[in-house]
């Protein structure tokens, strides 16, 4: 059926092929990031936080060091600016965050961007399509075989479908990762302000 369909589907198929496999491989590259990046941000504070209070910052250093993900960098950055009060420790962490965020945004413009151009792909193939069978049409007229008309009817319904096939799991896809996103930066909202309310506290003690 798919060796049918592409052989229908011009040369718009091929390249909406290529986008598709694109897409399916930036989601799964992104979706194995994004697994690594969360941690358990409740177990990663409170094994912080047991440290700290023992006055031990390089072991609470090397703690976030070995723990992947921004949730470990940010309370890293937090650590290493303690001694800025906690004013600068939240300026500290408000740029780290200018940091982390884009790496974790990274490559989602291009499965969004690949899911909106995809149907208009499919809309050239279609009218790449329709105008061979005028052509087909214009060059032997209402006697034209029917078959040689086909191809081009052909070529306009598979590239339609084609472009959705593509754009549809794209959508859902992005979607999916951006919520994904959004865990991570929430759990980073929660670890920045749970780290500079510990820094503050061991400050006064």
């Amino acid at each position: 059926m798919l060796p049918d369909l592409l052989s229908h589907g011009g040369s718009m198929m091929w390249l909406l092929l290529v986008a598709g496999a694109v897409a399916v491989a930036v989601f799964i590259e992104r979706l194995l990031h994004y697994h690594r990046e969360q941690i358990n941000t409740l177990d990663f504070i409170n094994g912080v936080r047991n440290v700290l209070k023992r006055d031990n910052v390089v072991e609470a250093i090397s703690i976030c060091d070995a723990t992947p993900g921004p949730v470990a960098r940010l309370v890293k950055t937090a650590i290493l600016n303690r001694e800025r009060g906690r004013e600068g420790v939240r300026e500290a962490l408000e740029d780290a965050g200018l940091v982390e965020v884009p790496r974790l945004e990274e490559k989602l413009a291009l499965l969004a961007t690949i899911g909106q151009i995809a149907p208009i792909m499919g809309l050239l193939g279609t009218v790449l399509g329709f105008i061979e069978v005028f052509r087909v049409l214009q060059t032997q007229g209402l006697s034209a075989p029917a078959t040689l008309l086909a191809e081009g009817v052909w070529q306009a319904l598979v590239c339609t479908g084609a472009g959705l096939a593509v754009a549809i799991p794209c959508y859902a896809g992005y979607n999916y990762l951006v919520s994904r996103v959004n865990e991570i930066v929430v759990d980073m909202e929660k670890a920045s302000s749970e780290i500079v309310s510990l820094l503050t506290d061991l400050q006064k003690l």
